[in-house]
């Protein structure tokens, strides 16, 4: 079943970027099932990625020189490579809709705003540089544990099957595919930089509320400008993303909480979590990742 505790995933593979594309003719507007919320829900999350993933590959790229682990350093570098393909991916759609009339482009200088101002670089040196950056890499091995989980519950999520346009559907299980199969990477560099349990919460803590701030915010702002949507409905409310979940279009509440709490653990691992064997199979069926090779 998705979002369980699965029997440990040992399997190993070698990651690697899949040079991927998309053609997003003919998208509809509401590509969820014509669920306005739900849609904007996903939308929220396509405005999240871009710069997010961006943030996490020059994170690594920074943190290469300190690894001296080959395994991980290996690793990082499939990670790396698979997270810039899933930023551009995920631009490419936004640019669609971006071009259909759902303005998204003053939200995403707000997303830019907090990866670049708020969690990038800054001007330091020595042993506050460093720092700095071990705190960023777990930030990422935090978000990261979010993505995983989001990977296993869209693997199997029947409401998807059902309701999604297809080639919105690949994109969506492609990349979360590609967030199992590398689950244990950012954490794995982290364990490896530091380690330091209240660290690894902190993180935690601060990019969760974060994230789902600016999530709920886009959310909102989406409906606000939705083109299709008439004067009285642009408004994101309980109800629609009640009516959302019930579908089995987006996860509920419970299943968010348990989530959040499961990086408390002290014994977490992402490898615990999700299922390798899964993932590749996905990806060896993608229509998407089959033209890629």
């Amino acid at each position: 079943m998705s979002n369980q505790k699965h029997a440990r995933d040992e399997r190993q593979v070698a990651l690697h970027a899949r040079n991927v594309r998309w053609d997003w003719t003919g998208l509809p507007m509401h590509f969820m099932g014509g669920d306005p919320m739900a849609t904007h829900i996903a939308n929220g999350m396509n405005m999240l990625l871009p710069e997010g993933e961006v943030f996490f590959v020059q994170t690594f790229q920074e943190a290469l020189p300190l690894i001296k682990d080959e395994a991980i350093r290996e690793d990082v570098v499939g990670f790396i490579g698979q997270e810039a393909m899933h930023s551009s991916s995920h631009q490419s759609i936004l640019d669609h809709l971006q071009a259909e009339g759902l303005d998204v482009e003053p939200f995403t200088r707000e997303i830019e705003r907090f990866f670049r101002r708020v969690l990038g670089p800054r001007d330091l040196t020595g042993r506050a540089r460093r720092s700095w950056l071990i705190e960023r890499v777990g930030t990422v091995a935090a978000i990261e544990h979010f993505t995983s989980w989001l990977g296993d519950w869209g693997l199997n999520a029947k409401g998807w099957d059902e309701g999604l346009d297809p080639t919105v559907l690949d994109l969506f299980r492609w990349h979360l595919a590609e967030e199992v199969e590398h689950r244990h990477v950012a954490f794995d560099l982290f364990t490896h930089l530091d380690g330091s349990y209240f660290r690894r919460i902190r993180a935690w803590v601060m990019a969760s509320a974060g994230l789902a701030i600016l999530w709920v915010k886009g959310v909102a702002y989406l409906m606000s400008v939705d083109p299709e949507l008439s004067e009285g409905n642009r408004r994101a409310t309980w109800r629609a993303y009640r009516r959302a979940y019930r579908k089995g279009y987006v996860f509920t509440p419970r299943e968010t909480l348990m989530m959040w709490l499961q990086y408390f653990r002290p014994s977490y691992h992402p490898r615990n979590y999700g299922s390798t064997s899964q993932a590749v199979a996905y990806l060896a069926q993608s229509p998407a990742a089959r033209a890629a090779q």
